[in-house]
């Protein structure tokens, strides 16, 4: 798995790491303790609900706190003349439908919003390829051949509907 991510990454995942040791765990434990407070723990749903909450948010933090210690800032090039960690590669599949991505690490992946992974078939088939090259992606949903028609640093701004 890379240990790579941007620096606005790394960010989101140290205020997650934050916001859940000084905010919401806290806010468990005292909830966990009036709970316990009640009496009888074997039949009280918020002790028992509480007690799993404070299991689920320690797994989490000692997550994050293992990738927080391995993870590296990647500043991807101003002008990327081959596609590489944090460049935004924009490409044209054999039925003409464009698509457009950038490549990240695993830590910071959402399709929704087009980033992809480093470490995925596409993000390794596309990784030092250049504009015009023709690229033959092999995926669990079936193999696919494109053509990349840019690389970018930044994400491109779409080209306006009409």
């Amino acid at each position: 798995m890379t240990n790579l991510i941007s620096a606005e990454g790394l960010k989101r995942l140290q205020d997650e790491f934050d916001y859940l040791w000084k905010v919401e765990r806290p806010k468990v434990v005292q909830g966990v303790a009036d709970a316990a407070a009640e009496g009888d723990r074997s039949e009280n749903a918020e002790y028992i609900y509480g007690k799993k909450r404070l299991r689920e948010i320690d797994r989490k933090l000692k997550h994050l706190g293992g990738r927080l210690k391995v993870l590296k800032v990647a500043v991807p090039p101003r002008n990327p003349h081959a596609v590489c960690f944090g460049c935004w590669v924009t490409y044209e599949d054999e039925e003409g439908r464009e698509r457009c991505y950038q490549l990240v690490g695993p830590d910071e992946i959402d399709v929704t919003a087009g980033r992809i992974s480093i470490d995925s078939p596409v993000g390794q088939a596309l990784l030092h390829r250049k504009v015009d090259d023709e690229v033959f992606i092999k995926r669990p949903g079936g193999d696919l051949t494109v053509l990349i028609t840019s690389i970018q640093a930044e994400r491109p701004t779409p080209p306006p509907t009409q």
